[in-house]
């Protein structure tokens, strides 16, 4: 069975950076377009990243682009979402998704496109 585990979250100030890591477990890593969504108090769930299998493409919402950095380390299972020049508005639970994307090159923006999903990490960011 997929597992996905988040870890990074914490409490930053403005300005700061953080990264976000999420390891899947249970299958092989190399099948899968993943993705970072969040969700922000009072909000729904929105995309913030996405990359395709092999690493070699990403995307972002344009509410990140420039300031966030999506990548893949293949032999470690893991992704990571290196976020820089955060702001308030960057502070929501950031959740990681996992798409089998069996022959696909492409990445996902959608939510309703990815099949795994974590539990979520949180991200403050305050002074």
């Amino acid at each position: 069975q997929v597992q996905l585990r988040e870890s990074g979250g914490g409490l930053v100030q403005p300005g700061g950076s953080l990264r976000l890591s999420c390891a899947l477990s249970g299958s092989i890593f190399t099948y899968y377009t993943m993705g970072w969504f969040r969700r922000a108090p009072g909000k729904e769930r929105e995309f913030v990243a996405a990359i395709t299998r092999n690493g070699g493409s990403t995307a972002y919402a344009d509410s990140v682009k420039g300031r966030f950095t999506f990548s893949r380390d293949n032999a470690k299972n893991t992704v990571y979402l290196q976020m820089s020049s955060l702001k308030p508005e960057d502070t929501a639970v950031y959740y990681c998704a996992a798409r089998n994307a069996g022959y696909e090159r492409r990445t996902y923006t959608a939510d309703y496109e990815y099949h795994y999903w974590g539990q979520g990490t949180q991200v403050t960011v305050s002074s």
